[in-house]
């Protein structure tokens, strides 16, 4: 019969604290350079224009449909043979997750956009604005709004998805849990803590999503998928 014993896990638990610190680090990075490439891509790939809206399409579907794994193994391993540049477990980490999440948000951002009423366009177009000050004024501050619980729903799979770094050595929760585990012989209590604090956390933010979800749904505004 196993014995609890949670008092090695305490000793050590600046270390999963700086786990924890990166894993949200990461998130916060991926999400920063994600989120406005994200918008790029989605009016490359509205755009009437092939050159702009095949190249989209196509970084869009690749990283929509290939393993995030295959993808952070390719960005670590083989990138850097290819423009000789050694490339560390957190760049690597972050191109990987910034243009995966990029490719997710272009499609949010595409459906909301699409979403805003062309009636809007027209008569934003009938008071003399320019294409570009039509989406800046008129499309991007309504689309936004529907487009918000899906960026935190986003989020919260991407620090889900980011424990798969711990297999190229960047020190995240998951790997700092590793390193303790095998450190105090006592994995069933370091895992067991580990798995709380994700809880913990993602519960906390799906809490914030379903807060803003019933807030726009309260103020008549959809969600855009």
């Amino acid at each position: 019969m196993h014995v609890w014993n949670f008092a090695p896990v305490w000793a050590n638990a600046d270390l999963l604290a700086l786990g924890l610190l990166n894993t949200l680090k990461l998130t916060g990075a991926a999400l920063a350079f994600g989120i406005p490439l994200g918008l790029v891509l989605a009016l490359m790939r509205l755009s009437p224009a092939r050159l702009l809206s095949w190249p989209a399409s196509a970084v869009i579907e690749v990283f929509r449909t290939t393993p995030p794994l295959v993808q952070l193994f390719w960005f670590f391993f083989a990138l850097p043979i290819l423009i000789h540049v050694e490339m560390t477990p957190y760049v690597a980490a972050v191109l990987t997750f910034s243009i995966q999440s990029a490719a997710f948000f272009a499609e949010v951002f595409r459906g909301g956009i699409v979403s805003v009423e062309r009636g809007q366009w027209e008569a934003a177009r009938a008071l003399g604005m320019a294409p570009r000050q039509v989406m800046r004024r008129v499309v991007l501050p309504q689309a936004v709004k529907r487009m918000v619980p899906a960026f935190l729903e986003r989020a919260i799979e991407l620090m889900k998805t980011t424990t798969l770094v711990a297999i190229i050595s960047y020190a995240d929760l998951l790997f700092q849990t590793n390193e303790v585990a095998q450190k105090t012989f006592r994995p069933l209590e370091v895992f067991t803590v580990t798995a709380l604090i994700y809880f913990f956390v993602i519960f906390a933010a799906s809490t914030l999503v379903q807060g803003v979800e019933r807030r726009l749904a309260a103020s008549g505004e959809g969600m855009a998928r």
